[in-house]
């Protein structure tokens, strides 16, 4: 299993950018999956979830502003980001979890792959 982010980078507030998780090693259409984000001195927190089913679950602080989808045709998920914060800088990490795809998972500890990150950086 492996999962890979792209697409992180300096942006200044206000600014737009859209993260990609290419996976691979599993079906991917079968898993749900989410994004993470944590920033330095802080704990991982929960950003946007979707399911199998394309259901969608974001956390308070980025709803309105993010968007989360699949192509799992691709075996690929995206985080459409607007509006950027400087409270939104961060490493983002891509999740998979194993088994239950039509749940949404929003804990950390719910999530059995994880990839490496990618790093955005909001300048105000």
């Amino acid at each position: 299993v492996q999962l890979v982010e792209s697409g992180g980078g300096m942006v200044q507030a206000g600014g737009s950018l859209t993260l990609s998780c290419a996976a691979s090693g599993f079906t991917f259409s079968n898993y749900a999956m989410g994004w993470f984000r944590q920033a330095p001195g802080k704990e991982r927190e929960f950003v946007a979830a979707i399911n199998n089913g394309h259901s969608t679950y974001y956390a308070d602080s980025v709803k309105g502003r993010f968007t989360i989808s699949r192509a799992n045709a691709k075996s690929a998920m995206y985080l459409q980001m607007e509006n950027l914060k400087g409270e939104d800088t961060a490493v983002y990490y891509c999740a998979a979890h194993e088994g239950g795809g039509w749940l949404l998972r929003l804990k950390p500890d719910e999530y059995h792959y994880w990839g490496q990150g990618t790093q955005v950086t909001v300048s105000s």
